[in-house]
């Protein structure tokens, strides 16, 4: 006989398909981990109902009407009413999910997870941490190395043991002023630890800087 959790998760759904949305929604109630606590079908709508609901984490699909599942993601953040949130996708996302990455989305899994990947990942993102389905990560990967047929790429300086603490709250999409905060440090330094964080993963931004770290094993 499975226990009954008492303080399950509270989740809210955000997809403009209704059969995608009921699948999800019927899904989870399959689990005493989790309780549905709202939906929605666009992103406008999810940004009026989500801070009022309660919800621990959000569930959010990327491409919906009205409003896009990332311009959703920065208007809540903005508001300071974010949840954990795990962006829904397909394998045709890639450029959207390092947008949603950037926007504040904790992390990223496919429609079609099963139901102990999907718990799973719920409870990653409602306990501070960050999720990247290693077969989306791969396939994002190869497409951001793009390295010049002729030579090899060069093995990344070593990061030092402040930089890999930045790197990880970087992946949980925290700004250089949060980050600066949990650590007491100046902000300046907390962005110049950042330029040296890019500079020896040779990446260009921030998001492509946790994917190639979590490719390499770094965080």
């Amino acid at each position: 006989m499975s226990r009954i959790k008492a303080n399950p998760i509270k989740v809210f759904l955000a997809d403009d398909q209704t059969l995608v949305r009921e699948g999800i929604k019927t899904l989870l109630s399959l689990s005493d981990r989790i309780d549905v606590v709202g939906e929605a079908g666009d992103g406008r709508e999810a940004v009026a109902r989500i801070p009022g609901s309660g919800a621990e984490v959000v569930l959010m699909d990327i491409r919906m009407p009205v409003l896009s599942g990332l311009d959703a993601i920065a208007a809540l953040r903005a508001a300071g009413s974010l949840p954990p949130t795990l962006i829904l996708t397909t394998f045709d996302d890639h450029e959207l999910v390092l947008q949603g990455l950037a926007a504040g989305a904790r992390g990223y899994l496919l429609k079609d997870v099963s139901l102990d990947q999907l718990v799973e990942a719920i409870e990653t993102v409602k306990t501070g941490g960050s999720l990247v389905q290693p077969s989306l990560t791969l396939r994002i990967v190869q497409q951001l190395a793009n390295p010049t047929p002729a030579t090899a790429p060069a093995a990344p300086d070593a990061l030092s043991e402040r930089e890999t603490e930045i790197l990880r709250l970087l992946s949980g999409g925290y700004a250089n002023k949060e980050i600066a905060r949990a650590l007491e440090l100046a902000e300046g330094t907390v962005k110049n630890h950042v330029s040296n964080i890019l500079a020896k993963l040779g990446v260009r931004d921030r998001t492509r800087a946790v994917l190639k770290a979590i490719d390499q094993g770094l965080i």
